[in-house]
């Protein structure tokens, strides 16, 4: 190599590591309880889950690959990991999840059934829009089984004098989380009929006797149901699209969500 040909540029080293690494919690599973018929609720603990900022209603990524086990990561990201709603947290680094088994047999479903004290985990999170809104006149709430958790987490979080009302859709009464203010809400239950585009939930939330001013409204859980509650407000009770927040946690079928 002469003096007028440039010296190679040396290329840097190509990591091992996946770059979710860089953005995920190191946590274990410290106990699991039954909260309801159908709800587990799995406690994570961890230096890591110190101090997260998370706000009440938000949730949190469960990555349901080993780091260790070469070509773990390589799966499709809908495999990877799985969304939970968080029922509670404590910023010593203690994250409570509540998770509905809903007898699907996903990678999810699976990874609720199987947890267990000292098992490791790792979390991604939290995030999500589904929050509080502390300037509402008022608030409502409608969703099924998987809203539930992040209503919980909101009505902790609200003050006493906050006006609530709500509908809340479960398969059973034994199937009902230990929501706080429950006596302010309406439950309704399917007894056994489909939980997809379910219209008893719309009609629960047409029957609350709301102020005539428009709230906030958190509307969670199945996809179609969550439209026709959406569609009942701005249309029918005129409320601004603004003032509705919703988020579809599951559909019928959709890779990603079991």
């Amino acid at each position: 190599m002469d003096a007028t040909t440039p010296a190679p540029t040396a290329r840097p080293a190509r990591s091992s590591r996946n770059p979710l690494a860089r953005v995920l919690h190191r946590a274990q599973v410290a106990a699991v309880e039954q909260l309801a018929a159908r709800t587990r609720r799995i406690t994570l603990t961890g230096d890591a889950l110190a101090g997260l900022d998370w706000t009440p209603g938000q949730h949190v990524s469960v990555v349901l690959a080993d780091p260790s086990v070469p070509g773990s990561w390589l799966r499709s990201p809908r495999d990877l990991k799985r969304t939970y709603s968080v029922w509670d947290y404590a910023p010593d680094g203690r994250l409570d999840l509540a998770v509905y088994d809903h007898g699907g047999d996903g990678p999810g479903a699976r990874w609720a059934r199987e947890a267990a004290a000292g098992r490791g985990v790792l979390v991604k999170g939290p995030e999500g829009h589904l929050v509080a809104q502390p300037d509402a006149p008022y608030h409502v709430f409608a969703g099924d089984d998987t809203a539930a958790v992040a209503f919980g987490a909101i009505l902790r979080a609200l003050p006493a004098t906050a006006p609530v009302f709500g509908a809340v859709e479960h398969d059973t009464p034994g199937d009902a989380l230990p929501l706080p203010r429950r006596d302010e809400l309406t439950f309704v239950y399917r007894e056994g009929a489909p939980a997809a585009d379910s219209p008893r939930l719309p009609a629960a939330l047409a029957d609350l006797p709301l102020p005539a001013e428009p709230g906030v409204a958190y509307l969670a859980g199945e996809a179609r149901a969550i439209q026709s509650a959406r569609r009942h407000l701005v249309e029918e009770r005129g409320w601004p699209r603004r003032n509705v927040v919703t988020h579809p946690f599951w559909t019928p079928g959709r890779r990603g969500m079991d």
